[in-house]
């Protein structure tokens, strides 16, 4: 784990007001793992001052992307960051996916801004895999598929592919999924999660998440972001330092 002020190279601007931050740093993109996460303090003389947790949406060499939207003072300070500007950072922290394994077929499924740590984890699966894609998002306009492979999609009002939420359209390709040997990696709003345990608890497949939650010091210090697991009742973990990403069957989400 680093303390390190890292140089922006520039802010990209995708659709619906998603941004990328591509930030030079080589000690954090040659260690990062996908799922990993970084604390990011978005300014050191303006509110806010509490760090924020960004996963790692890929790396390229050196540099290494962040992908946010624009919601609340903070993103609007990283979405006006120029060419050299220096930002403060705190990582990796957290537990990635665990991507290497018994599988034939790696399953993505993305509800909105979730779709952010996958891009990397793409990148880095074995090659001989195969790698499909199902994204979802209210409307067509919450849909994102940045560097996605082999893309379905599902939205909740029908305005962009399948006209429900992304489990319901995962359920339409169910014997699909079943001739294959796969492994579900997600990441979305907590009530796609907690739908996507469901499926795969009855299906029996493989699923790993990536879960949320608001992070004061990144690595476990505060004590404030536990999440309930499955098995000890008393017993809670740390979305920082257990997760982010968990086995959809150790925890209650």
């Amino acid at each position: 784990m680093l303390v390190i002020e890292a140089l922006v190279d520039k802010v990209i601007e995708l659709d619906n007001q998603i941004f990328l931050l591509k930030i030079h740093c080589p000690e954090i993109a040659n260690s990062i793992k996908p799922g990993q996460f970084l604390n990011v303090r978005v300014s050191e003389n303006i509110y806010p001052l509490l760090r924020r947790p960004f996963s790692i949406c890929n790396v390229e060499g050196d540099y290494f992307y962040l992908m946010f939207n624009v919601f609340g003072e903070g993103t609007k300070i990283l979405a006006s960051k120029k060419y050299g500007d220096s930002i403060d950072i705190l990582g990796p922290l957290g537990n990635g996916f665990n991507y290497i394994g018994d599988y034939d077929t790696a399953v993505i499924v993305a509800g909105g801004l979730g779709a952010a740590p996958f891009p990397y984890l793409i990148k880095k699966i074995e090659k001989g895999k195969n790698i499909i894609s199902f994204i979802g998002g209210k409307t067509y306009r919450e849909v994102i598929t940045h560097e996605m492979k082999n893309i379905s999609i599902a939205t909740d009002d029908g305005s962009l592919g399948f006209k429900g939420n992304v489990v319901e359209l995962l359920n339409e390709h169910l014997e699909l999924l079943k001739k294959n040997k796969i492994k579900i990696f997600a990441c979305g709003p907590n009530s796609m999660l907690r739908a996507l345990k469901e499926f795969c608890l009855i299906n029996n497949f493989e699923c790993e998440v990536s879960t949320e939650s608001a992070m004061a010091c990144g690595f476990g210090i505060c004590q404030g972001c536990p999440i309930e697991s499955t098995k000890n009742q008393d017993k809670y973990l740390l979305v920082c330092k257990d997760g982010p990403v968990f086995n959809v069957r150790d925890i209650i989400i």
